[in-house]
């Protein structure tokens, strides 16, 4: 699902649907608790029955990652006119988000700009894994739609969670206000990311998560792919490394473009694309970018409006055509929404029902935003679930060969296992946005409160393996200052699906983004302070 980005080193959420590093590996502190996780199917036979295991098919050999360059050979001087240069690209082509020292920063574009945290040079990443990546992204955004028109499914998975999750049950509501009027979406469409790491443990790309609301940074992570190719051009020589080994992110386009072939087959020209946006959005000029190339290249005019401005200007006529503003909308573009604190009264709620009531196309849908829960990806996990919504048994397997494992907390033995390991696991509430995860010893001691409480607590959290990446050390750049730090990544790759009744119009790998933080660091989001936003070099 979505997670929030509205900023860098502030905590306020708003665009970026998984910005959010499931896991981390410190050098310090994981070697230790390092286990071969297929060892747990073996202590727990009901596991390998009930649960998905937790490497499936055969993975690719990961081979050993030398550096693509040594960082101790990069002088200092060198590394300031490195950075001094990245700083004047960033701010002539737009690699900015706010300042939150500047109070307008997040209301008046151009007031309070400032770089966005960047790596210095791209990421080392093995060509067989990206290309993995990106072949399975058709695949994951069909299968999305395919859960989303499955009612019954999503309300039964999510039936427990809905009695402890106030925010779950609130979609769940009205989802369920759709089914009853048999309202059809069709015109669907779907602006995705799907988050991966490379493990260590177990050789293999893991999913880490299916993100189908509010996925921010298609704008600047193409800035700063841009960025990095820029530089090795420049440096690519003295450093040892090739501009052309880093791939091209054409993330904001393709977006874009999917976004106007929606509202083409709205067929209203004198309709508009509505950002629904968070009252105070430092991450704006990434939703800018886009809706630049939707005026520009499109002429599609667009608005922002935030959900309460929605509640107050909105209405959905007889036809159930949505006017905002007395402007009639074709696509609503969700970059909010995701998050209790982006529903702080009734009028967000009802701004919500009112959109899903109407024939604009959502993005997300609320089926769509209900099929991105941590909850649905751990059901889809289960053996025989993905074989209820696809029928290709080779495209079955590419995409189980990605999951990681993934358990209900009504698994008797994995919480035990969990409360013995518990820097094995990663405890996942419903929730988005970053700093909501849970980690190491945390992990025991919410299991054990759960325990003494009762068993409806459960249907709150799933757990996760723990992911080990490599950890590589690697130039960070802050408001202008850069520091080296021991740093693991995470790539997330674009994907963009757009269906017209029976007809698939778009459904494409568009574009990635490439996350770097401290790896002591147990939480990534970059909005909430965590990461910094990269870019991948093939190896």
């Amino acid at each position: 699902m979505g997670s929030g980005c509205s900023s860098l080193s502030y905590s306020s959420s708003s665009t970026c649907s998984a910005t959010v590093f499931s896991i981390s590996s410190s050098p310090s502190s994981s070697s230790s608790l390092k286990l071969n996780p297929s060892s747990f199917l073996f202590q727990n036979p009901k596991t390998l029955r009930n649960q998905s295991p937790l490497r499936c098919g055969r993975s690719f050999k990961m081979e050993s990652q030398k550096p693509i360059f040594d960082l101790e050979k990069l002088d200092d001087e060198f590394v300031q006119k490195l950075v001094y240069d990245a700083l004047v690209w960033s701010s002539l082509h737009g690699l900015v988000v706010g300042d939150k020292s500047y109070q307008k920063s997040g209301n008046v574009p151009g007031v309070g700009l400032m770089h966005a945290p960047i790596a210095l040079l791209p990421t080392a990443f093995p060509e067989a894994y990206w290309k993995q990546a990106c072949n399975v992204t058709p695949l994951f955004n069909e299968l999305i739609d395919r859960v989303s028109l499955d009612g019954k499914f999503l309300q039964d998975s999510l039936s427990r969670t809905k009695k402890v999750d106030v925010f779950t049950s609130r979609l769940l509501d009205i989802h369920s206000k759709m089914l009853e009027r048999n309202k059809k979406e069709d015109i669907r469409l779907g602006l995705h990311r799907f988050d991966y790491m490379l493990d260590e443990e177990t050789n293999s790309l893991l999913q880490i998560e299916m993100n189908t609301i509010s996925c921010s940074f298609p704008g600047l992570s193409r800035l700063v792919s841009q960025l990095h190719q820029s530089l090795l051009r420049s440096y690519g020589d003295q450093i040892g490394i090739d501009s052309e080994r880093v791939p091209i992110n054409t993330s904001t386009i393709q977006f874009a473009d999917a976004l106007a072939k929606a509202w083409l087959e709205y067929s209203n020209p004198r309709a508009v694309v509505m950002v629904i946006v968070q009252p105070e959005e430092r991450n704006m000029y990434d939703q800018h970018l886009l809706s630049s190339i939707l005026r520009e290249k499109h002429n599609i005019v667009v608005i922002r409006k935030t959900l309460a401005e929605v509640e107050k200007e909105g209405s959905v006529q007889e036809d159930e055509t949505l006017i905002v503003g007395g402007q009639a909308v074709a696509v609503v573009y969700f970059r909010s929404g995701y998050t209790p604190n982006d529903h702080p009264s009734e009028s967000e709620w009802n701004a919500r029902l009112l959109i899903e009531e109407s024939s604009a196309v959502k993005c997300p849908s609320i089926a769509y935003h209900l099929t991105g829960s941590k909850k649905i990806q751990q059901e889809l996990a289960k053996p025989g679930v993905l074989e209820r919504f696809l029928d290709n048994k080779e495209d079955i397997a590419k995409l189980r060969k990605c999951f990681a494992g993934l358990w209900s907390l009504d698994d008797s033995e994995i919480v035990k296992q969990a409360i013995e390991k518990p820097g094995l696991f990663v405890m996942k509430p419903q929730r988005e946005g970053g700093g909501n995860n849970i980690y190491g010893d945390d992990v025991r001691e919410n299991l054990l409160r759960l325990q003494k409480e009762g068993e409806e607590g459960n249907a709150a959290y799933i757990l996760m393996q723990r992911i080990f990446p490599k950890v590589s050390n690697m130039f960070l750049v802050r408001e202008g200052v850069y520091h080296k730090h021991q740093a693991i990544s995470e790539l997330g790759v674009y994907g963009a699906y757009l269906r017209s009744k029976d007809k698939v119009i778009v459904n494409e790998q568009s574009g990635y983004l490439m996350r770097t933080k401290i790896a002591s660091s147990d939480e990534g989001g970059v909005a909430a302070g965590f990461g910094v936003l990269d870019s991948i070099y093939l190896i």
